[in-house]
């Protein structure tokens, strides 16, 4: 949940497979937060019968069934469930999803705190690294697949547009701090593409995250400017920012730019109103 819409029309999205091992199967929750939807994620290693599924998505009994259908197809059962974050739109589903599989679910927070960072998960062969990247929410965890040198990155890293800093769970320096590390483990080889919890596959992991930091570097500097301009002196300068710095963005996405412009403005001591660090 998170993206902020590029200004033109994408190429649509439609899931499938993406690496050896990685299948994405394609929640029907379109939307201007989720893009085309939420990507759940089939993990299989070449000739096994049991499958690791990344965020099975929002309640929605069809899509479910899609997945399980699909892993069953390849002769293979649901052995485990991963979450990146809990939102609803990625982890809502994983009781009912439990329940029809059998399968335990593993996540960070939220009743779960069973994943640690380092944590390598084998099942019937694969391989999956645990990677915090804490930043989109606290609870924010990407998934290294060293076989396939690929990382799901949940909302840490999307494939389309960028993602917010949930404010006030969210915090901007540990996601500045995740962008780091998935670029240093772009730097060694590690990790060549993003698969990513909405939108398309990102071949050029490096490229996006470049991008993503970028990104997050003018907006610090637009915001700045913005308190500089007034928006500092106003009774609500969350307001002041986003008309300021934001007035381009769709109204629909309003909630989300609060968010991270309140995420900009605790990152740089700003009060008027805005929780700050230890409050």
């Amino acid at each position: 949940m998170s993206a902020v819409p590029p200004p033109t029309p994408p190429e649509p999205w439609a899931g499938g497979p993406v690496t050896e091992r990685a299948h994405c199967v394609l929640a029907a929750n379109p939307g201007p937060m989720t893009l085309d939807g939420t990507n759940t994620w089939v993990l299989l290693e070449p000739g096994s019968t049991e499958a690791v599924v990344v965020d099975p998505g929002p309640h929605g009994e069809e899509h479910l069934r899609a997945v399980v259908a699909h892993v069953e197809a390849r002769g293979a059962r649901v052995a485990l469930t991963v979450l990146t974050h809990g939102h609803h739109d990625h982890a809502e589903a994983a009781p009912r999803f439990a329940e029809l599989t059998g399968a335990p679910t593993r996540a960070v927070g939220r009743g779960h705190d069973d994943l640690g960072d380092g944590d390598v998960l084998r099942v019937g062969g694969l391989e999956v690294a645990v990677v915090a990247t804490p930043g989109h929410t606290a609870d924010s965890v990407s998934f290294a697949l060293p076989a396939d040198h690929a990382l799901l990155t949940g909302d840490t890293v999307l494939g389309r547009g960028t993602t917010v800093v949930a404010h006030p769970d969210g915090e901007l320096a540990a996601y500045l701090a995740s962008l780091e590390r998935i670029q240093a483990l772009t730097g060694g080889g590690r990790v060549a593409a993003i698969l990513p919890g909405h939108g398309p596959v990102v071949p050029d992991a490096a490229a996006m995250v470049a991008i993503y930091r970028v990104h997050r570097a003018e907006r610090l500097e637009q915001v700045r400017q913005a308190l500089a301009d007034g928006a500092a002196a106003e009774p609500d300068p969350v307001e002041g920012v986003l008309r300021r710095v934001y007035a381009a963005v769709p109204e629909s996405v309003w909630p989300a730019a609060r968010m991270s412009i309140r995420a900009q403005l605790e990152y740089l001591g700003v009060g008027g109103g805005v929780s700050g660090r230890g409050a």
